[in-house]
């Protein structure tokens, strides 16, 4: 059976990020302007730096994409850099005071060498465009299967929404959320999470949160309990912890479940004979706290998945390090960066999760053409 797989290459100051999918069903309509007003906002948000002014990405089709459908091969896609200049090292000098929280050292002693430059240009952000074309990609994927996705800021230190998301309620949402510039939902609540990343600019210092994504019109089993690796929140917390800052994942109430009396935490189950033709098969619960997901398998509610993106490593000020040419103390080096990244995070955040959904049903029901997936998901 194929599987939707995802390779990247490319560095942050190099010719551009490429992406190699193989997996994905042939016809697929492939939404290039939906693919690049994804990457438009994942370069926006409030407290973002410099870079995202000299940027215009875009993707460009080298590869498995004919006359705007996917043909069955593997398709190549690479987002260019404005700002090329690895080999330049007048501009793009040796690092060698690791910055604290990044890369840094840990590559730096891995690969043999008291340069961090190769290390940090794979390891930066400027990574996730191209990762969130492929993941935009298979969120073309899912549109046509009638699964939606939406991701968003959700909290920022002591500012914290919760909201309920369907399908009725999911286009007002993403309108509000497109509406604020940290990518939030709730107008109060974005007010108070720009004064965060005023604050974080002034003392030089930075500042992350939590992004929360849904995942609408899951069809029941997706995913499965025989493998551990291959449970879909196991897939779906390995997505999300692998883009760039990420220090933590949850499913539904998530380390909440924790504190609470198992009444209280698990989703009472009850049947309308009406709805069985559905997604759902008829089952219907009144709350949905394990987020979509029991036993490794969807259960056909919205797949609530929160990530928390830590402080960008990057500070204005520096932090305490060591010059790796004499191992002496210095504060560490600055490489332009953001205040903030977390309203982009959460665009990055959507679309990994989407690449994993779109793998994870096409692991479930297969098919060499969209027809062909169509006609069996259920």
């Amino acid at each position: 059976m194929t599987h939707l797989t995802l390779h990247t290459a490319g560095e942050s100051h190099g010719p551009g990020g490429v992406a190699i999918v193989t997996g994905l069903p042939a016809g697929l309509a492939v939404n290039t302007d939906f693919i690049n007003a994804e990457l438009r906002r994942r370069q926006g948000g409030y407290g973002r730096g410099g870079r995202q002014r000299i940027e215009e990405d875009h993707v460009q089709w080298l590869g498995g994409v004919r006359l705007g459908l996917t043909t069955g091969a593997p398709v190549a896609m690479m987002v260019p850099n404005q700002d090329s200049r690895l080999d330049d090292l007048e501009r793009t000098p040796p690092v060698n005071r690791p910055r604290p929280g990044h890369a840094d050292l840990a590559g730096a002693v891995k690969f043999g060498t008291n340069d961090c430059r190769n290390t940090l240009e794979r390891a930066s952000a400027r990574q996730t465009a191209v990762r969130t074309a492929a993941g935009a990609l298979a969120s073309c994927m899912l549109a046509d299967l009638g699964i939606q996705t939406i991701g968003y800021v959700t909290a920022m230190r002591d500012i914290a929404i919760d909201i309920d998301i369907t399908a009725e309620s999911i286009d007002a949402v993403t309108s509000r959320r497109d509406a604020s510039s940290m990518y939030c939902p709730d107008a109060e609540a974005t007010s108070g999470m720009e004064a965060f990343v005023r604050a974080a600019k002034e003392n030089k210092d930075t500042v992350g949160g939590l992004c929360r994504v849904h995942v609408l019109g899951m069809p029941i089993g997706i995913g499965t309990c025989m493998t551990r690796a291959d449970g879909l929140d196991a897939r779906l917390a390995s997505a999300v912890m692998s883009i760039q800052a990420f220090k933590s994942v949850e499913i539904g109430l998530g380390r909440a479940t924790a504190a609470r009396w198992g009444s209280e935490v698990h989703d009472a189950i009850a049947y309308d004979e009406s709805q069985r033709d559905s997604r759902q098969r008829g089952f219907t619960r009144d709350t949905n706290r394990a987020g979509g997901i029991e036993g490794g398998m969807s259960n056909g509610m919205p797949v609530v998945v929160t990530g928390a993106m830590k402080p960008i490593s990057t500070l204005l000020r520096g932090l305490p390090s060591v010059n790796l040419t004499n191992m002496q103390p210095e504060q560490s080096d600055y490489e332009r960066s953001d205040v903030c990244a977390v309203s982009a995070a959460s665009v990055v955040m959507q679309h990994a999760v989407a690449f994993e959904i779109a793998a994870a049903v096409i692991d479930r029901f297969g098919g060499d053409t969209m027809k062909d997936l169509a006609a069996r998901i259920c």
